[in-house]
Formats: structure tokens, C-alpha cells, sequence
């Protein structure tokens, strides 16, 4: 309570909790928020008291973010046990294992079979989707409710991520044969962009990102930020994370990142972006 009536932000408190190593990240944010609650009724009640009660006493309220528990090397989730395989702090950008079964995985790519075309990007002028020489790969979309094995692991991403499925796009798988590549990129929505200000308004920034790879791959084909010096190979079943945004929504710059060219053999990943709000 102290320290936000000192103007600390809530999620930096928990991030400091659980930097010790004392506490998970649950345990915290439910402290905070226990606090922030029993500031709210003592701010209301002193301003009853007195009008005149400064306003910098009022907590800053800090938006909501999606978030992956590290504080332990395993994490519990209703259906699976999922490793932690590496962290980076700033900008958060997490390895999982075991994230999904190798028959998740295959039903997954099954399930796609001959539904894939050229890949594209939302052009910055319109929004609309145009062919762009910097992504070589094929695509293909699973809608939700579409297929029972993508709603289970729907359902375990949001349990992981800590958010809801609702807020969350279709998963977008990507397919690359030799050489196929994505240069490096941004994931988050540009504000500034007439076109990605349409993107925007269908469920607001996309705050996170998950990687699954659903196949291994023989050379090549790394998740690669340039910025960061941080390459991360396929292997099936594993996923990586990494937030797009800081804790206030703003477009992280370190966070450009792309595809590496196949050299040898086939890559296929879906992609789950999670939104600010409800998507669609």
C-alpha cells in the first residue's frame, strides 16, 4: 500500500515480488489487488472525511496484460504439464516445452491438408491483405469451433497466458518449404498506420505472441530477433511467447523478428495472437 501511494505501478510491484523469488506471479497480482482494493475504500473514506483530499493519493490503475507464470521450471495447467526452457527478461520472451502433443500436432497439420495459399500482410495504406515479397510461406486458417483439437489447445494457451480465448485471433498456420522465408517484422499494430488502424479496431493491439511448432525441421528455419541476437529453433510440440507491447499497450521496438530461410526440409507453425480486447 505504500508503495502505490507512492506511485508505483501494481504490475511493476509484482514484477519486483516475483523477481525474488518469493512468490509466483498468482500470488502476487492477488496481493496487489487486495491492496489497491483496501486503498480504494480508505481513499474514498478520507475524501468523504475531507474534501479536499489530494489527488495524488489515487492509485494510477494499470491495464491488464496477459502474462506466463515463471516462477517455477514447470507449469501445472488443467491438461498438461508444460516446461519452462528459457526466459528473457526484457523484452519477455519465453521458451515452452511440451506445449503440445506430437498427435496434437499432426491432427493440427491434418486438418489443414490442401487449404493453404500464398501468405500476405495487411498492407499499411487499406488494411487489405497483399501479397509481399519479404513473406514466402503459405497459409491457412482454423476457425473457432471449427476443429476439437484446436479448441483444446485454445483452451490451454488461454490457461497459460493467463487470457481470455474470446480476445484472441484464429490460429494462423504457416507453412515453408526450401528457402521460404519472413523477414523481419513487427507483430504489434502500427497506430500511426491508416491500414493497421482497421486491424486496431477489431479487438484493439495485439499484445502477445504464440508460436507453436508443430514439426521439426531439418537446418533452417529459426525464429530469429535480429535486435536481440536471439535465434530459436523448431521442435515439435514447443512454443514461444514474447509480448509485443510494454505494460501499457506502446508498440515494443526490440521486439522485430522474422523467419529464417528453410534450408532443408519443411516448417509449419501456428500463430495465436492475443488481443487487448474481444477480437472480431
Amino acid at each position: 500500500m505504500d508503495n502505490l501511494a507512492r506511485g508505483c505501478r501494481p504490475r511493476d510491484v509484482a514484477d519486483v515480488m516475483v523477481s525474488t523469488g518469493q512468490y509466483g506471479m498468482d500470488a502476487a497480482r492477488a496481493t496487489i489487488d487486495q491492496a489497491v482494493r483496501l486503498r480504494g475504500a480508505a481513499t474514498e473514506r478520507d475524501a468523504s472525511e475531507s474534501p479536499r483530499a489530494p489527488a495524488a493519493l489515487h492509485a494510477v490503475p494499470t491495464p491488464a496484460m496477459p502474462y506466463i507464470d515463471t516462477s517455477s521450471n514447470r507449469i501445472a495447467l488443467p491438461d498438461r504439464e508444460v516446461e519452462l526452457l528459457f526466459v528473457l527478461k526484457k523484452p519477455q520472451v519465453i521458451l515452452l516445452g511440451n506445449v503440445l502433443s506430437g498427435e496434437e500436432c499432426d491432427a493440427i497439420i491434418a486438418h489443414c491438408g490442401a487449404r493453404y495459399t500464398r501468405s500476405t500482410v495487411a498492407a499499411e495504406s487499406d488494411g487489405a491483405s497483399v501479397v509481399h515479397e519479404g513473406r514466402t510461406s503459405e497459409m491457412a486458417f482454423i476457425q473457432r469451433g471449427e476443429a476439437e483439437v484446436a479448441e483444446r489447445i485454445d483452451r490451454r494457451l488461454a490457461a497459460l497466458a493467463h487470457w481470455s480465448p474470446d480476445c484472441t485471433e484464429p490460429f494462423q498456420l504457416q507453412k515453408y518449404g526450401k528457402t521460404q522465408e519472413y523477414r523481419p517484422h513487427y507483430d504489434w499494430l502500427d497506430p500511426d498506420s491508416a491500414g493497421h488502424r482497421a486491424h486496431l479496431a477489431r479487438g484493439g493491439q495485439r499484445l502477445a505472441t504464440f508460436v507453436l511448432y508443430l514439426c521439426d525441421v531439418a537446418q533452417g528455419g529459426g525464429t530469429v530477433f535480429p535486435h536481440l541476437g536471439l535465434e530459436v529453433f523448431p521442435k515439435k510440440g514447443n512454443a514461444l511467447w514474447f509480448l509485443n507491447t510494454d505494460g501499457r499497450y506502446q508498440p515494443d521496438p526490440q521486439t522485430l523478428h522474422g523467419g529464417a530461410p528453410v534450408v532443408s526440409g519443411t516448417k509449419i507453425i501456428a500463430n495465436k495472437w492475443l488481443r487487448q480486447e474481444r477480437y472480431g
